[in-house]
């Protein structure tokens, strides 16, 4: 009996020797499982946002590129200005575009040029030199005369979307 039991203890402490590396085993299992999933995951998520990316980029960019061209911007010139400011001694020479909101408003333009050149001239030419010399003073400066030009067109028209000074020269 004595026998019996040592062989039972010898076959105990083996089970216990080998209970420790299957655990091993099956954590070593269940770690190397969790890392295929959770790279595969990534890229499935890497490679889907890489494709909804291109989709959604790419809608935005032809959107972008048929509004590019069937909006083009329609620039009218004005001659070149150069007037007396409300300060003594002081001028102020400058060049203007206007971009049109609507392209058959041109000839519009073209024959209310006169009534155009006046307002501006009238507006500006009242104007000291230190309230244009300014950032700010430009500004306000282009929206009064945006303003003056739209009501030259009609209550209605709102011909002119912006104006751009060319040119800028204040002595």
């Amino acid at each position: 009996m004595a026998e019996e039991t040592g062989k039972d203890q010898e076959k105990e402490e083996g089970k216990a020797e080998e209970a420790p590396k299957k655990k091993k085993a099956v954590k070593s299992k269940k770690a190397m499982m969790m890392i295929i999933i959770g790279v595969s995951v990534a890229v499935v998520l890497g490679v889907g946002g890489f494709f909804g990316y291109k989709m959604i980029s790419g809608s935005k960019g032809q959107a972008a590129e048929k509004k590019h061209d069937s909006e083009k911007t329609l620039l009218v010139g004005i001659d070149p200005f150069v007037l007396n400011l409300a300060d003594q001694g002081r001028y102020l020479k400058f060049t203007i575009q206007l971009e049109l909101n609507d392209e058959k408003m041109q000839s519009l333009v073209t024959d209310k040029s006169s009534q155009i050149r006046d307002a501006i001239i009238m507006l500006v030419g009242n104007k000291p030199a230190q309230s244009i010399a300014s950032t700010e003073g430009k500004f306000q400066l282009k929206d009064e005369i945006l303003l003056r030009v739209n009501q030259i067109m009609g209550p209605d028209a709102n011909a002119f979307k912006n104006l751009y000074f060319t040119e800028f020269v204040m002595q």
